[in-house]
């Protein structure tokens, strides 16, 4: 995307004016649709929680920012909005975002315009199709939109009905995600390691311990860094096993937390919980220390090579549904907690 028109996204996107999200100044949880800025805000007591977006820069949809109770942001700016100090890879990971790396033979997890023309028709693309229905309420605001999964072939592949349920919470905030695919034609999710509910963390809720990389300097150039600058990387990874940091990658369990402190001192924890309906349960836990933190329940002998593929299969017609919780906390969290969060989540949904 040249440079100008992603300048003029982000003016129009991320300003303050009309009904973007810093503008709420209401009572609840607020769901306010502006479809000729591709974007649905989302806001809590007139504080920006997030943005459901689908500019033509990214290859999906995706939720940008999060942004806690608080006024923290926990999710990474590039390539939506870089910001001094970040890591600039991956740049198909914005926000938080629901996709897969081997869906037929395409890989709809790594398509970015990073991708070389020779290499787009092995590529898949998430089109958003329409907004169904948005609701506010006093604590808690629902959003259901419908997309299509594209191959690079130009083939409707699959049918996504995705209900957002943003909900105001004592101790922080949480989003469920409950996504409905119908396949449009026999569809297999090859065992693949990219997949397949992910986000892309601040850099202060990466890994003390991660390696160096590519960097985006105080003048907004990309710079290569060597040892990364670990002074202010203080995110730690715990499972619903009890598996914490690095060793929570490839690893299976209900839930999985991510705790770290930004430069101004506020802890924050990110969590994510499985739920025992979805295929795959429980799912593996495709997270590391530069900033990924995704649950993948689609692969399996990728992350144990004892296993035998997953390679999960929905039927032509068929759908099959998939539920998570993100729940945003300005503290840290203790393993009870959690797992009383993760029944809560269990029995409730439907």
């Amino acid at each position: 995307m040249p440079k100008l028109l992603v300048l003029g996204f982000l003016a129009a996107s991320f300003g303050f004016g009309g009904n973007h999200l810093a503008s709420a100044a209401v009572k609840g949880v607020q769901v306010v649709a502006d479809e000729s800025h591709q974007r649905v805000d989302i806001t809590i007591d007139g504080k920006p929680f997030t943005s459901y977006i689908w500019p033509t820069s990214l290859k999906k949809p995706v939720l940008y920012p999060l942004i806690t109770d608080q006024g923290i942001t926990v999710t990474r700016g590039y390539p939506l909005e870089p910001r001094p100090g970040e890591r600039v890879d991956h740049p198909h990971h914005a926000g938080l975002w629901f996709n897969y790396g081997n869906v037929n033979g395409f890989d709809f997890w790594n398509n970015s315009d990073a991708i070389k023309p020779e290499g787009r028709a092995k590529m898949g693309s998430i089109f958003q199709k329409k907004i169904v229905s948005t609701k506010s309420g006093a604590d808690r605001g629902e959003l259901v939109v419908e997309s299509v999964w594209i191959t690079g072939e130009n083939k409707e592949i699959l049918k996504d009905t995705t209900k957002y349920v943003f909900t105001k919470r004592k101790d922080g905030r949480s989003i469920d995600q409950i996504t409905t695919l119908e396949a449009l034609d026999k569809v297999v999710f090859n065992d693949d390691k990219e997949g397949l509910l992910g986000m892309r963390v601040a850099h202060w809720l990466e890994s003390a311990d991660e390696k160096g990389g590519i960097f985006m300097d105080a003048s907004g150039k990309p710079t290569k860094v060597d040892a990364a600058d670990t002074a202010g990387a203080t995110g730690v990874y715990l499972t619903s096993e009890g598996v914490k940091g690095g060793a929570a990658w490839a690893t299976r369990g209900r839930w999985c937390t991510l705790t770290g402190t930004n430069p101004e001192g506020h802890t924050v924890t990110i969590a994510i919980i499985d739920q025992s309906k979805n295929p795959g349960y429980q799912t593996y836990w495709h997270a590391r220390g530069y900033g990924l933190f995704a649950a993948n329940p689609l692969g399996r002998s990728i992350f144990d090579p004892k296993q035998p593929p997953f390679n999960y299969t929905i039927e032509k017609g068929q759908t099959a549904t998939f539920r998570y919780r993100v729940i945003l906390f300005s503290q840290t969290v203790d393993a009870a907690q959690m797992n009383q969060e993760a029944d809560l989540f269990d029995t409730n949904s439907k």
